[in-house]
């Protein structure tokens, strides 16, 4: 569904433009329902889900086991710090202060189309992430049958 890298600038009032690729489809797939939460995987990344694909995860993640801390970790991450957002008339949402600061995504910043949803990355951390490599052999054997 979503493919493709956009550097993307925070206004003041911490707002991000949807690019105008994104626009029509994010309409027409979620009609414009989107939430924002944390990645449970990357510092100074946030992930933005069209709101059905949300739905499923949220249960998913809801239905493990509270009794095992990293199922509560991931509750907490994902669900307990997901915000709504709804493009407004100029396609810009806007995001939380709280989450903006813990990430460090500050005016630059960058949104990658990653399939079911998109990932906004601080600028630094989007550099840092595209210099690192599968320099070890068991992160990628999984790869292996992919034609690169």
């Amino acid at each position: 569904m979503f493919q493709g890298e956009t550097a993307i600038t925070i206004d003041d009032k911490g707002r991000l433009a949807i690019p105008t690729s994104y626009r029509d489809l994010v309409a027409r797939e979620c009609g414009n329902r989107l939430v924002l939460t944390y990645s449970p995987f990357d510092a100074g990344c946030l992930y933005l889900y069209p709101h059905a694909v949300w739905e499923r995860l949220r249960d998913q993640v809801n239905a493990l086991p509270r009794i095992k801390s990293d199922s509560r970790l991931l509750q907490r991450k994902l669900v307990g710090a997901a915000a709504f957002v709804e493009p407004d008339g100029s396609g810009r949402i806007s995001l939380p202060a709280s989450q903006r600061s813990a990430t460090g995504i500050d005016r630059k910043a960058v949104l990658l189309g990653v399939g079911d949803k998109f990932e906004l990355w601080s600028e630094q951390a989007h550099h840092e992430q595209v210099r690192l490599t599968f320099g070890d052999a068991e992160l990628g054997e999984h790869l292996l049958g992919l034609e690169l």
